[in-house]
């Protein structure tokens, strides 16, 4: 069958009591855990979950979040994670999307998915805590997996785009084993050795597929944090020998402003991949010090998250470029003919491998358009010099990456524009210091609007972080392109200084 839960059981028989995910200190080994996700898998068969159907998450970093994800597995579900900053209506449009069978959630985000059950009460809802928890210490008896398709999905991760509306990425268990067999060749790791640090939330493709997947699959064991506390990271990478560390530029550089950093024994942080934004070369040498390699990765979602990494040999002398693929995934820059670019030529990104993804769940229509000919049209800007090696030059879409959450500025602008005083906004992407970047809107309006307004209808609507820190309201109308669309690109060239001229409204 070629699955994680394949690899799971095989490991629970080898390495019996090696420890498969620490969280924060609270150890599950290998043979624990299955035995766990047997007794969820058993749980949710009695409820008649089957497989095909879709399993929803919506709570923070857990182990029983960890345990339901396999239980899921092992019955031949389909695991669809929300993100838990979500308010109701933005959940409501996922679970009609995937339309799942029962979605487990932490006790204090009940009343958020009870919101949602009221409008689309078709799921069972199970507490993490008062379902999933007590399976742990129960001798459950082992679960029959029921033999699968290896193109069949088993996870629908969800990813904002510039249409402003969330779009499913399949994986398959074909796709996770492929895109982890390439990166085990070309990223060594010996046998039941890696040790991967997650501080970033389950939810997303990094934490379900290249934590809770990856890691599952190597036999190796997780570092899983509640969230990312800088000291508690810096601590967990020395006491724990990690030996793998992946996140935004902002992540390594907090970790590195922690007391203590500069006297931290990291040689052993062999894999430290750097995505999401362009690598600082202070930052490089920062970590150089320490003795770890940073090295600028690219990816998507939908390629199985991380496409390409610069060699550790040639990282140093060349941090903005990422690599020339992998031994099975290829990278084309192509102009807007779909004509091969010259080198040194900026294009829209092609990629295709072993971990891209089949389609979007129930989106031919946006499948279609993305997957072209077998390759993966990224809408991202990049050149590639005549060695073949990328550099990512931009986003031709409009996303915005703030902390490693991609936001949708179309969705922040749809939001905005149902305030009746709005005749025209845009939301760009400004620098900022915590987090990369952040959302600005720039609005035009007629009399009487406030930012306080502004930010008050974006709280009742948005999760948190995509609610802008930043409203600059203008007279004129927003600069436009020949075709009519706002000139996105024009707008972040003058409003470059906001954040140096307007003050931060949250």
């Amino acid at each position: 069958m070629r699955s994680v839960i394949d690899a799971l059981t095989y490991w629970a028989r080898v390495i019996p009591d090696q420890p498969a995910i620490d969280f924060a200190g609270d150890i599950v080994t290998s043979r624990e855990l299955d035995t766990w996700a047997d007794g969820v898998a058993a749980d949710l068969a009695a409820r008649g979950v089957t497989v095909g159907d879709r399993v929803g998450y919506l709570g923070v970093n857990s182990l029983e979040w960890c345990a339901a994800a396999l239980g899921a597995m092992k019955v031949g579900a389909i695991c669809a994670p929300f993100n838990h900053r979500m308010l109701a209506g933005e959940l409501t449009a996922l679970v009609e999307d995937c339309e799942p069978a029962l979605v487990y959630c932490d006790r204090d985000l009940r009343p958020r998915l009870d919101q949602v059950h009221s409008a689309r009460g078709d799921f069972a809802i199970a507490e993490f805590d008062v379902v999933v928890r007590p399976l742990r210490a129960t001798a459950n008896p082992r679960f029959r997996t029921p033999i699968m398709d290896h193109t069949a999905p088993t996870a629908i991760v969800f990813t904002s785009g510039t249409t402003g509306r969330a779009k499913g990425v399949v994986f398959t268990h074909a796709s996770i084993a492929g895109e982890m067999h390439e990166w085990s060749l070309m990223e060594p790791i010996e046998q039941n050795g890696l040790r991967v640090l997650m501080v970033l939330p389950l939810f997303s493709a990094a934490g379900i597929i290249w934590g809770i997947a990856r890691t599952v699959l190597h036999g190796g064991t997780l570092l899983l944090q509640p969230g990312f506390d800088p000291q508690a990271a810096l601590r967990v990478l020395v006491e724990s020998r990690v030996t793998t560390l992946t996140g935004p530029p902002i992540l390594w550089e907090q970790i590195a402003r922690v007391p203590g950093f500069g006297d931290a024994d990291l040689r052993h942080l062999t894999t430290a991949h750097v995505g999401g934004a362009r690598v600082p070369s202070d930052l490089v040498g920062t970590w150089l010090a320490r003795g770890v390699q940073l090295r600028q990765l690219y990816g998507q979602t939908e390629i199985g998250g991380s496409a390409t990494v610069m060699p550790r040999t040639e990282a140093a002398d060349h941090p903005d470029k990422c690599g020339w693929g992998g031994i099975f995934t290829k990278i084309r820059v192509v102009d807007a003919d779909g004509t091969d670019c010259a080198p040194d030529e900026v294009g829209e990104i092609l990629l295709r491998g072993p971990g891209m993804m089949p389609g979007y769940w129930r989106n031919d229509e946006a499948t279609r358009a993305t997957v072209v000919d077998g390759w993966l049209r990224t809408g991202d800007l990049g050149k590639l010099d005549e060695n073949g090696y990328l550099t990512f030059v931009d986003r031709l879409k409009d996303m915005i990456i703030s902390g490693g959450l991609n936001i949708s500025p179309a969705e922040i602008e749809q939001v905005i524009n149902e305030l009746a005083e709005v005749e025209e906004v845009a939301v760009i992407s400004v620098a900022d210091e915590k987090f990369g970047e952040t959302p600005a809107a720039i609005v035009r309006r007629t009399a009487g609007l406030t930012v306080a307004a502004v930010i008050e209808h974006c709280g009742r609507n948005l999760a948190d972080y995509k609610v802008p820190r930043y409203v600059v309201f203008v007279d004129e109308p927003l600069p436009r392109m020949p075709s009519g669309k706002i000139a996105k690109r024009e707008m972040r060239e003058t409003y470059a200084d906001v954040p140096m001229t307007y003050s931060k409204v949250r």
